[in-house]
């Protein structure tokens, strides 16, 4: 057989696929609404609901012991920062755990008897700070906010004692305490700044897995109402044609997408956007065919229609424990770090991250790239073997139930 004749055939089935696939897509609403509406709609708003970035203003209760110049001034330079606000003085411990309970204050801010003598005496004063760690957010913010607080006290007192010391002053090596702090990538160190950039990315991988579940459930039904053949599906294309013809008709949605998601949205709403935009959409091709072939794989295990939601919902829950957003990919156990692996939003997340957020060129970022390569080929053989056992599970249960 002449090799240009089955190249140029398999080529004129995939342009055959893809029409088909196409005609498909747009006549199901339902699958326009999660190639289309999804992208576009859930970015906007997960990033409203985690804008602003930082949290402020969080109700605190103080209780204050010594009842001294230096503690109500310890007090004042804590609610003057942008993070804490004064909710009420307690009387004692019960009364502030009380409030915390009932959710009237975030922290307790407990000064002891002797911190303003002490100060006096040029001994060292003590401050309890208690919070929560329900939020891990909060607390970060808490204990930011009373480090600056108290490293600026501390130069003031050391520079007050310089001043009482006199003479002895020259004793005194070194200026007032001074705290610099020099972010690497992501300047904002917002909690959007962090999260959203790979929400994106997972928001693209389910919204294109649960459009292929639900292309794939429609058809299995069609087959069972039609003695196991589906009627929109071509005759005489190879599987691989079919497999790459309906990724190439999701690609033409996903690709605007993944500039929308990825370039627009982190503009918009000003999240870290120091990546080239070369390197990031360069990255997003094999993301995005990954993905898709993921996708169809998944697919076959969807019998029907409405089962593609319990899928995916299961799916997605796991898909961003496995992504390393909530915890770090390198302290994952053994086998959970394999499952990672095999999952294209774990190595487009750490890319994207990488590339978007902390400014890494496509170079530096080679091995999620060569992942998603690999993914693209394992997942195409996949899903056309797939796609031959579920072709010869529907034929021959037509076959029985005739």
């Amino acid at each position: 057989m002449n090799p240009f004749k089955s190249i140029s055939r398999w080529f004129s089935s995939l342009a055959l696929a893809f029409a088909r696939e196409w005609q498909i897509v747009l006549h199901d609403q339902g699958v326009m609404i999660f190639f289309i509406v999804l992208p576009l709609i859930y970015p906007v708003v997960y990033t409203l609901i985690y804008n602003p970035e930082v949290v402020r203003e969080m109700p605190i209760a103080v209780i204050d012991r010594s009842r001294s110049a230096e503690s109500r001034k310890l007090v004042r330079d804590a609610v003057a920062t942008p993070t804490v606000a004064l909710y009420d003085y307690a009387t004692d411990m019960p009364e502030a755990k009380r409030w915390l309970a009932e959710g009237k204050v975030f922290g307790i801010l407990e000064i002891d008897r002797d911190y303003g003598r002490n100060i006096g005496r040029m001994e060292t004063a003590h401050a309890t700070f208690y919070a929560q760690m329900s939020l891990l957010l909060r607390y970060r913010a808490f204990a930011s906010a009373l480090t600056d607080v108290q490293i600026q006290d501390i130069a003031d007192i050391t520079k007050q004692r310089a001043d009482m010391l006199g003479s002895a002053a020259s004793s005194l090596s070194g200026a007032p305490i001074s705290n610099e702090a020099h972010m690497l990538g992501d300047t904002q160190q917002g909690f959007a700044s962090f999260i959203m950039p790979g929400i994106l990315v997972l928001i693209l991988q389910q919204s294109i897995v649960l459009g292929m579940c639900m292309l794939s459930g429609t058809s299995r039904e069609r087959r069972r109402r039609n003695g196991g053949i589906d009627p929109l599906m071509l005759r005489g294309v190879s599987p691989s044609a079919l497999a790459w013809g309906r990724t190439l008709c999701v690609s033409v949605f996903y690709i605007p997408a993944t500039i929308y998601l990825l370039h627009i949205i982190p503009t918009v709403f000003n999240l870290p956007h120091i990546g080239s935009a070369a390197d990031y959409m360069l990255f997003a091709v094999p993301f995005v065919l990954a993905s898709c072939f993921f996708g169809q794989t998944m697919a076959y295990l969807c019998t029907d229609r409405e089962s593609c939601f319990l899928i995916v919902v299961v799916s997605s829950v796991v898909f961003l424990f496995l992504s390393g957003l909530t915890w770090p990919r390198y302290a994952f156990p053994p086998l959970w770090n394999v499952l990672a692996n095999v999952v294209p939003g774990s190595w487009g997340v750490e890319g994207f991250v990488r590339i978007n957020s902390n400014g890494g060129s496509l170079a530096e970022n080679s091995t999620p790239y060569l992942w998603l390569w690999g993914l693209t080929a394992a997942y195409f053989v996949l899903s056309v073997l797939v796609m031959h056992l579920v072709d010869r599970i529907e034929r021959r249960r037509a076959r029985l139930a005739a």
